[in-house]
């Protein structure tokens, strides 16, 4: 039996980056890998087959609560399959939904979490969604948020930003690694070696130099354009857009920063995101 180990973030804080290292460290065959193929590295924990698996009736019929109901089920099917670790992407809140655990702790390893000031995620997460940025801030503010369920997979529940980074990160739990979506790009060597070391991933220096130039986001965003994501939302352009910190600033007026602050100043202060 083995056992998960969670890639956890809120939405558009660079989940779908370190994925993509991770696939080509483990699976490196010299060039870049192809991008469509993470989830053999990093499943999803919201695979729509694997809750079909388990289901008794339609998906459809089920409602947020039976969702919520199957999940640890569905996890733990995960584990029994597996004979090691199994890298598992999450963007819900490690938290209960309708009495429900979010995630099954009896066969968890660990995670990685994620973490991006709110106010580029909030530019980014526009864009992915299609919205005005007004709304992408009122659903970051949203306690207990939800997806809706598509084609692919079922509901996920994210909650709000803060409430994202706060379950996954205020105990101060030895098995949760924290990134910072900025640290990553400010130094990507070492916080990349961090992860991966961490994970108890070993390669060659090379191996691991090839990962992290396969997946500089130059590179990212041109095998985007020429064979595509099937990640990138159908509301979008591009998935990969501009991968750098700080372009809230150029985006969000003083009124809509400042409402960010006021709706997640406190977890925003835990991760040196200031008001400059």
């Amino acid at each position: 039996m083995g056992a998960l180990v969670w890639l956890a973030s809120y939405p558009k804080s660079g989940n779908t980056w370190v994925r993509a290292f991770l696939h080509n460290l483990v699976h490196d065959r010299g060039g870049a890998l192809d991008l469509n193929a993470l989830p053999s590295s990093v499943k999803s924990d919201a695979d729509r087959a694997d809750f079909e698996r388990l289901a008794s009736r339609p998906l459809e019929d089920l409602g947020h609560a039976g969702i919520a109901a199957l999940r640890a089920p569905v996890q733990r099917a995960i584990a029994r399959a597996a004979t090691g670790a199994v890298l598992i992407k999450t963007h819900s809140a490690l938290t209960m939904v309708g009495g429900h655990a979010s995630h099954a702790v009896d066969v968890t390893r660990g995670a990685v979490y994620l973490v991006r000031d709110p106010r580029d995620v909030a530019v980014s997460y526009a864009d992915h969604l299609g919205i005005g940025v007004d709304r992408a801030i009122d659903i970051l503010a949203t306690s207990h948020a939800h997806t809706v369920m598509s084609p692919r997979h079922v509901t996920e529940f994210p909650g709000s930003w803060t409430q994202n980074v706060a379950t996954w990160t205020t105990e101060g739990n030895e098995r949760v690694h924290v990134a910072r979506y900025e640290d990553l790009l400010a130094d990507r060597e070492a916080r990349f070696a961090a992860i991966a070391a961490f994970l108890g991933i070993e390669s060659e220096p090379e191996t691991f130099r090839r990962a992290l130039a396969n997946t500089a986001f130059r590179e990212l965003s041109r095998q985007e354009r020429q064979s595509g994501f099937i990640e990138r939302s159908h509301r979008q352009q591009r998935f990969f857009r501009k991968g750098r910190a700080g372009d809230w600033r150029q985006v969000l007026t003083a009124g809509q920063a400042a409402r960010i602050v006021a709706d997640h100043g406190e977890q925003m202060a835990r991760f040196d995101y200031g008001d400059g």
